[in-house]
């Protein structure tokens, strides 16, 4: 195995709890179309495969609906959550000192997630993370999502890295499955948004919290 050179992190879940924004946002849609609120673990437990299935989740569970109203609902989500993207959201305790510890090690780092591009990288600006990575890869039109290697791909292409030169740190499912499509290893943070039942863990590393983590 070639000689660890790139780090690449998921984002929700996984570096941030970006859940409350999340919530706030879902809730507002809701209450657009004449909808109860949803506590946050249940919003939670919709966060992963992106912000149109996270509505599409959100509907139907809430009384489902047509494709156009989904899609008044998609609307209506985006437009509060683009204002609202970093009121409530914080980095993990410890996620600020695990990259400068990654960056002391001459490691590259990147973020892949499936949160739209435009997004992840404002985020990430807004909570001043954005410094420690050299790509930051989100959802694009037309583009497929995780569990697709396709995002994961490209951000190990920017990183002129090798499958076996990278590791995947994510806090899903999705993301395990998205780090086994791609032949990468992966590092499981079990403190975020696991929304299905743990994978394999003979096939991956497992952590619970940022302090003092070591990644190989």
């Amino acid at each position: 195995m070639n000689i660890l050179k790139a780090i690449i992190f998921d984002l929700d879940g996984t570096l941030i709890h970006s859940a409350p924004d999340i919530q706030f946002a879902s809730n507002e849609a809701l209450k657009s179309i004449n909808r109860d609120p949803l506590d946050i673990e249940t919003i939670i437990s919709f966060i992963g495969s992106g912000s149109e299935v996270l509505v599409d989740r959100f509907v139907d569970f809430t009384g489902g609906g047509s494709e156009a109203l989904k899609s008044e609902v998609f609307t209506t989500f985006m437009s509060i959550y683009e204002k609202n993207i970093s009121t409530l959201t914080e980095p993990y305790p410890g996620v600020v000192d695990a990259l400068n510890g990654f960056r002391a090690r001459g490691l590259k780092l990147g973020i892949c997630t499936n949160k739209p591009n435009g997004l992840a990288k404002e985020i990430c600006e807004d909570l001043d993370i954005a410094k420690y990575f050299d790509v930051i890869v989100g959802a694009r039109a037309c583009k497929p999502k995780k569990p697709d290697t396709y995002l994961l791909e490209t951000c190990v292409n920017a990183l002129k890295c090798k499958p076996d030169e990278v590791r995947y740190v994510g806090d899903s499912t999705i993301d395990f499955d998205t780090a086994m499509n791609a032949s990468i290893k992966f590092y499981l943070f079990s403190g975020g948004y696991l929304n299905k039942p743990y994978p394999d863990l003979s096939k991956c590393s497992q952590f619970e919290n940022w302090r003092n983590i070591y990644i190989s």
